[in-house]
């Protein structure tokens, strides 16, 4: 369902009461509200903190009668591929719906780190935004109910953590692409398989590795503790877990590896070590990013599809705009395999 205010939630208190709870002028209490600049830094440290202590809501200054035709896009970074994907596809659907789409790296959070940054929020609404996308967000409780309370729907694209309940999200279907990883090396002859993921708190970690064990259960293979490594979603981390399985008396043959920037670090650990692949050690990769083309040997990666991803998230946001209801709160497309250079059949006499 998409999470709406009760209809009684209660008037707030007025911007008078603000400025008079944080001992300044209204007009003063109404440029940090429009996020103006010339405040100095302790007028709007109490101006905020009154904000929050009373609870004021910010209206949104849009005629009611002409819906707005504005949304925001939260991505984690704009410093990547996988961002730019999910940018074309958001970008591809608001233009078939005629919405314009303003886009923000990162939602912060205040030095308590249990509210939410007020700046961006109080912006959303005095823009006129008529919904949000997350990517790859990590709300707090607060920013949900903040949310909540100015009536403002949203979907999730990708969301770290689990949402609650009632929360609309869109994502890829990470179980299914951890079994085709796994079952692609099993059919390759591959036995010793281990699996590198991002941290173990992440959602989409869980369900990968979910689908490597279920594939070696399904083959009456053994799970094996030492093949199993967690690190975070950065190619250094990925680096160095590879070392460590490299270092173990019986090194894997193979490696499925949760992204395919990951997947990078994995290489740089095998050269380094005078290994080659997919000779030494077969890799598969997880997302199809352009990296994966790039990479030598080209990287066999399991594809999810982030620009349908977006648009279908942006595609529900337009429906819950527009008053609906989305029949289920969690949609899940479907991965492929990708298969490139990057595995093989085991070699005899491989240096692993």
């Amino acid at each position: 369902m998409v999470r709406t205010a009760t209809s009684n939630v209660t008037a707030g208190p007025t911007l008078a009461v603000v400025a008079r709870e944080a001992g300044v002028s209204v007009p003063t209490a109404s440029k940090v509200v429009n996020g103006r600049e010339d405040v100095a830094p302790d007028t709007r440290r109490r101006v905020t903190e009154a904000l929050d202590r009373l609870g004021y809501v910010r209206r949104p200054r849009f005629d009611a009668s002409k819906p707005p035709r504005l949304v925001d896009l939260v991505v984690h970074t704009l410093d990547s591929s996988w961002s730019g994907a999910v940018l074309h596809g958001v970008e591809q659907a608001a233009h078939e719906a005629g919405l314009d789409v303003v886009v923000s790296a990162g939602l912060g959070r205040t030095a308590r780190g249990d509210r939410p940054q007020r700046g961006w929020l109080d912006k959303l609404t005095a823009r006129g935004s008529a919904g949000v996308l997350f990517n790859l967000a990590e709300l707090t409780d607060s920013q949900y109910a903040w949310l909540e309370q100015h009536r403002i729907p949203f979907v999730m694209i990708d969301p770290v953590h689990e949402p609650p309940s009632g929360v609309v999200s869109v994502g890829a279907a990470n179980w299914q692409g951890g079994v085709s990883a796994t079952e692609h090396l099993l059919a390759l002859g591959h036995e010793r398989i281990a699996v590198i993921a991002g941290r173990r708190r992440k959602q989409c970690s869980n369900a990968r590795v979910a689908g490597y064990r279920s594939a070696l259960s399904a083959a009456g293979l053994p799970q094996r503790a030492e093949y199993i490594r967690y690190g975070s979603f950065e190619e250094g981390a990925a680096r160095q877990r590879m070392r460590e399985l490299l270092d173990l008396p019986e090194p894997p043959t193979a490696v499925f590896v949760c992204s395919d920037h990951m997947a990078l670090g994995v290489y740089k650990a095998l050269a380094e070590r005078g290994l080659r692949v997919p000779d030494d050690v077969s890799v598969v990769g997880f997302d199809d990013l352009p990296e994966s083309r790039w990479a030598s040997p080209g990287l066999t990666t399991v594809r999810q599809p982030l620009g349908e991803m977006a648009a279908t998230a942006l595609r529900l946001l337009v429906r819950m705009m527009d008053g609906e209801h989305p029949e289920g709160t969690r949609t899940e497309l479907s991965t492929r395999m990708v298969v490139r250079a990057s595995t093989a059949a085991p070699r005899v006499g491989a240096r692993v």
